[in-house]
């Protein structure tokens, strides 16, 4: 006997149908990425589809443990929260290097904006 004689069919198909979601989140921001035309560009499908297919993948864990264990398990939800904070930083991150080597090779990209008040504004 396995775990899975245990599991109730509405949970089977609720998790497969969430990993099934979340793979179709992975090929969608693939498939953004190939369109995409410069680096830029590419960077936001896979931010947006790798956030999205980790959280149902979360859910789908969730579902999963707690259909087995008859009580809430919702540790995995660690998982997508930390991706959601730290996501947005590293894009972030990766925008403001490739920004700064397509400046250091004199490419034409937006001017720098100064921290700096200017002296005309107060």
């Amino acid at each position: 006997m396995n775990a899975m004689d245990n599991l109730p069919l509405w949970a089977e198909i609720l998790v497969a149908v969430l990993l099934v979601i979340s793979s179709l989140f992975a090929l969608i921001g693939a498939v953004g990425m190939l369109r995409m035309k410069d680096f830029f560009q590419r960077m936001h499908p896979p931010a947006l589809a790798s956030t999205l297919g980790a959280w149902c993948v979360a859910l789908a864990s969730i579902i999963y443990f707690s259909a087995l264990k008859s009580s809430p398990v919702i540790h995995a939800w660690l998982i997508p929260v930390l991706l959601s904070i730290t996501m947005p930083v590293t894009t972030l991150l990766l925008a403001r290097a490739a920004l700064f080597r397509k400046r250091m090779a004199g490419d034409d990209v937006p001017a720098e904006v100064s921290s700096r008040r200017t002296e005309s504004g107060s």
